[in-house]
């Protein structure tokens, strides 16, 4: 479907582009949002006599949404929720939480301002871009915690607090088992000393065993060359 455009759009062209795009996109988003019209002879007509003005009110709001960007430079969205000890949420932080923390910050947002592909399901630091105006976006850093200290934790290591749990973790099941392997090897020596004593004893019981026996003929031998 050919489509005239009304606004920027990312990878696909500029305000005023004659462009091709498939059916269900146009029909789905691009017409319905105000983004796009079908590319009429009536339509076309209409948008050169309405261009200057278009233009005129793009540049407006881009330079308003610059402005804003400038302000939320740097910002910070903390959200807290339930989650395991190895940082699974028991959920998801989607668009809609992110739009209205940002909203709760005094930055009034929609979530379909909100670029984020999939919901985010562990705690830490995810960098998520808010898009004021086809042509300005910014950076926001969601910040996923489990308490609000915890948060402002994160916030100055600038990594998830469950990476040290899980790191900590680890280091302590590779302890153990390097201790188990050490009282197993001491078990083993106790083994092997305990059974090497009792065939050492073994054997000098049946050497002296056999020297009795040995002694005890030859005084009989004796006895009978006597006689």
């Amino acid at each position: 479907m050919d489509i005239i455009l009304l606004e920027r759009i990312e990878n696909l062209g500029q305000m005023g582009d004659l462009v091709k795009v498939k059916p269900g996109y146009a029909r789905n988003f691009l017409l319905p949002t105000g983004k796009a019209l079908r590319a009429t002879k009536a339509n076309m007509e209409r948008f050169e006599s309405e261009r200057v003005q278009r233009e005129a009110d793009n540049l407006t709001r881009k330079s308003e949404a610059e402005g804003v960007a400038k302000k939320m430079n740097d910002l910070s969205v903390s959200l807290i929720r339930a989650a395991s000890e190895m940082g699974q949420l028991y959920g998801s932080v989607t668009s809609r939480d992110i739009a209205e923390g940002v909203t709760a910050q005094g930055f009034t947002i929609s979530k379909n301002q909100v670029d984020l592909n999939t919901a985010i399901k562990t705690l830490g630091l995810t960098p998520v871009n808010v898009i004021l105006h086809p042509e300005v976006s910014v950076e926001v850093t969601v910040n996923i915690a489990r308490s609000k200290d915890e948060a402002e934790e994160q916030i100055k290591l600038g990594r998830a607090i469950v990476n040290d749990v899980a790191e900590r973790e680890r280091l302590e099941a590779a302890e153990a088992a390097k201790a188990a392997e050490q009282r197993m090897a001491e078990f083993d020596a106790e083994d092997y000393r305990d059974t090497t004593g009792r065939d050492d004893s073994a054997g000098n019981d049946a050497d002296a065993d056999a020297n009795d026996d040995a002694s005890g003929t030859d005084d009989v031998a004796d006895e009978n060359a006597n006689a």
